[in-house]
């Protein structure tokens, strides 16, 4: 494990930026392609922002989103799949990106989701950690014994104030992907 400290969080975003297309361009150079995870928590902003300008390869990138709110249209502001959208997906133009539906049947779309993000592993993963120790909307206590890739989840009520916080918007139903087994 490499432990970086950085006097401020762009020099941070600078160097997780760094970090990730170092990895993602290892990643291509050895399987031809990279599969990546991309969170969309404030710490990620400007991180996403940094790894656009990165001389990567996009056309051989498959991008998944981690979560996104039950029933809140991809229009609204404080949509993630808009988020990603605006600041990632737009931008690179990846070979392929795989979003999270909160909207319509969510079952039958997570179920889509899983079958995709399970076909190989995830190469890089760019996630924050909550205010609560969430990672994905995954409170603590974690369900460490799911099976399932990405699972409905209930928000804690610290949970739920950081999204007030943060967004302006009381989430009360996620979908997660489960990243530490």
């Amino acid at each position: 494990m490499n432990i970086n400290i950085s006097k401020t969080a762009d020099e941070m975003a600078q160097r997780a930026a760094a970090c990730a297309a170092e990895a993602i361009n290892r990643t291509i150079g050895e399987k031809g392609e990279a599969r990546i995870l991309l969170a969309t928590g404030e710490s990620q902003i400007e991180s996403i922002k940094y790894l656009t300008r990165m001389n990567v390869e996009w056309d051989k990138v498959v991008m998944f989103h981690l979560d996104e709110y039950i029933g809140l249209p991809e229009s609204h502001k404080a949509s993630f799949r808009k988020y990603l959208k605006d600041r990632f997906v737009n931008v690179v133009k990846p070979k392929m990106a795989y979003m999270v539906d909160g909207e319509g049947d969510v079952k039958e779309n997570i179920a889509l989701l899983t079958k995709e993000i399970q076909k190989a592993p995830i190469d890089v993963a760019l996630v924050g950690i909550g205010e609560n120790g969430h990672i994905a909307f995954n409170d603590p206590p974690a369900d460490f014994d799911t099976e399932e890739a990405y699972i409905i989840v209930d928000l804690d009520e610290k949970c739920k104030q950081q999204q007030v916080n943060e967004a302006g918007l009381i989430p009360w139903r996620m979908c997660r992907n489960r990243l530490f087994p």
